[in-house]
């Protein structure tokens, strides 16, 4: 099962966040929005990025563009 590799950085304090996600896992935790919501372990800060600059290769493989 393929694994997509979301990564952003906090506008906090700018430390980075990866996960490692199949397709069924991204849509069970963020549904098909264009932004997802992700928690910063450092700063325990919310912030929101889109999903296509997070992982470009889940945007591509499921035609969110």
């Amino acid at each position: 099962m393929k694994k997509y590799e979301l990564k952003a950085n906090c506008p906090q304090c700018g430390c980075s966040a990866v996960s490692h996600l199949t397709k069924e896992e991204i849509r069970e935790r963020f549904g098909d929005v264009p932004n997802v919501e992700l928690d910063c372990k450092e700063c325990m800060d919310k912030f929101d990025t889109d999903i296509k600059e997070a992982c470009p290769e889940y945007a591509k493989d499921c035609k969110l563009d």
